[in-house]
């Protein structure tokens, strides 16, 4: 009797709980089915570090006479990073002092002031000479726009319309003079129906992080237990027998129009469906619940030998170390095996005496992995020429080759190391790399043997999400009529 009671009650748990879901989610689902298929082709604008890199200037440090320990820091501070950078065709060092990147001109010392608009505009011309004659100021932004959104710490910026063609923008920033961030008519159109219908990122809630962020892990979270129930419910209402009769008709599915529909969509794309809603959930790092993938403080000073000191750097050892990479457009100061290196896009030369060498072999990777975790046994120590499963990038901008160091701890630790610059790029430790699989793996199906096989993964992808796109569509009508429904009753109930 109690069985026989309580399955009504479990039924109408099921249908109410997945109908009023959707009804409340239906319109958001079918905007993150279209709009991930836009993603995988448009994303949102930004300035690839190969363009930055074609529009920067040789750097010249011909007319520096200010060494950087020289630089008069703030009261009771120091450096914590060196970089060579070009301003108005004068040198420049950046120095990180505090958590902030500072900029003073190498040839008198002086801190460099922040970019007016005439400064704004000059350095727009120099970035793309070809439309000087067009160029035209916009304003200056001290709150992000929808497209500054990721940067906005490096707020304020100008806003400078290129008249192009393609009706491009640039963001200078008002405190060192580079270009931040271009975009053009094409890429700004593509964002609105791709990431940041996405991602949810329109500017008056994306201002709000915490809020936004709350949103998304909750929706998703929502959105996964709707789903879960609608695979139940739909598993238990299927017949194999073809019990049903509708319109004299036998059916495996007691469902007819857009249910009948809905009910076969579920039963074929719910489990996609499900694992999707979930992943995107993980790409919001809900409750901190894995390790971060950037090396800990001890594992970088085991490899770099010590914090880094430009004390006692002259400006001869610079001008030395920029003679050999001819052409370098920009530079960092970094120290590794206990030496100062400086590191360039042509190349990376020693600036100071020592006993380590560059690039890193076997023998020393081994020797300095020892040291970022004493009294952990390695078990394997690989020369990566291509990318793994964790250690990837589709646009290939990330270092190769690298070494891959495993240790035999609990977690299961590895190492990236880029032998060119002697520091560690990433930590895998088990429950990232879970991570990797249950958020990357099932969002963005990035898995080795489908990945880089196009157009089978568009394929596979797009079929996948249009499956999801029919799920979700075939709930959203019904609501819509049963909400109207409900509101006509409301209403006549009301005269």
């Amino acid at each position: 009797m109690r069985s026989f009671r309580l399955r009504p009650l479990v039924s109408r748990l099921f249908v109410y709980t997945h109908r009023w879901l959707g009804m409340l989610l239906g319109a958001l689902f079918v905007g993150w089915f279209v709009s991930g298929i836009v993603m995988m082709y448009a994303g949102m604008p930004r300035l690839a570090p190969a363009e930055r890199l074609e529009h920067r200037p040789a750097l010249d440090f011909s007319r520096a006479t200010v060494a950087p320990s020289d630089i008069a820091y703030p009261e009771g501070s120091e450096s914590d990073g060196l970089q060579l950078s070009t301003v108005a065709e004068r040198p420049v060092y950046r120095m990180r002092v505090r958590g902030r990147m500072l900029a003073f001109y190498a040839d008198d010392g002086r801190p460099v002031a922040p970019f007016s608009v005439d400064d704004a505009v000059r350095e727009a011309g120099a970035f793309a000479p070809e439309d000087a004659s067009t160029i035209r100021y916009e304003q200056l932004l001290t709150g992000p726009d929808q497209w500054t959104l990721e940067i906005g710490r490096q707020l304020p910026m100008h806003r400078i319309a290129l008249g192009d063609r393609d009706d491009s923008r640039l963001y200078v920033s008002a405190s060192s003079g580079d270009v931040l961030l271009k975009t053009t008519a094409a890429t700004r159109r593509w964002a609105y129906p791709g990431a940041i219908l996405h991602w949810i990122y329109m500017t008056p809630i994306r201002r709000h992080s915490e809020v936004w962020a709350q949103f998304i892990i909750w929706t998703s979270l929502v959105g996964t237990v709707m789903s879960l129930v609608g695979l139940a419910w739909g598993l238990w209402r299927y017949s194999p027998l073809e019990r049903y009769r509708l319109k004299r008709v036998r059916s495996h599915s007691p469902y007819a129009g857009w249910m009948w529909w809905h009910h076969y969509a579920g039963l074929l794309f719910g489990v996609f469906t499900i694992t999707w809603i979930f992943s995107g959930l993980l790409s919001m790092d809900p409750w901190d619940w894995h390790p971060s993938t950037s090396p800990t403080a001890e594992q970088r000073l085991a490899f770099s030998g010590g914090r880094a000191s430009i004390d006692g750097l002259t400006l001869d050892d610079l001008r030395r170390a920029l003679s050999q990479v001819a052409g370098a457009r920009e530079a960092e100061v970094l120290q590794s095996l206990g030496r100062l290196w400086l590191a360039t896009d042509r190349g990376i030369v020693a600036l100071s005496e020592g006993a380590g060498r560059l690039p890193l072999h076997a023998d020393s990777v081994r020797k300095l992995a020892d040291r970022a975790m004493p009294g952990t046994g390695i078990t394997e120590i690989a020369s990566l020429s291509d990318y793994d499963s964790y250690y990837y990038d589709r646009n290939r901008e990330l270092p190769l080759p690298v070494w891959r160091v495993s240790y035999g701890d609990p977690q299961r630790t590895s190492l990236y190391v880029d032998p060119a610059r002697g520091v560690i790029l990433r930590k895998e430790e088990r429950l990232t790399r879970l991570n990797r699989w249950l958020y990357h793996g099932l969002h963005s199906l990035d898995f080795p043997f489908l990945y880089y096989r196009r157009p089978l993964w568009d394929v596979v992808v797009i079929t996948l999400s249009i499956g999801g796109l029919l799920l979700t569509l075939t709930t959203v009508v019904p609501a819509w009529r049963r909400i109207r429904r409900h509101a006509r009753h409301i209403r006549s109930a009301a005269s």
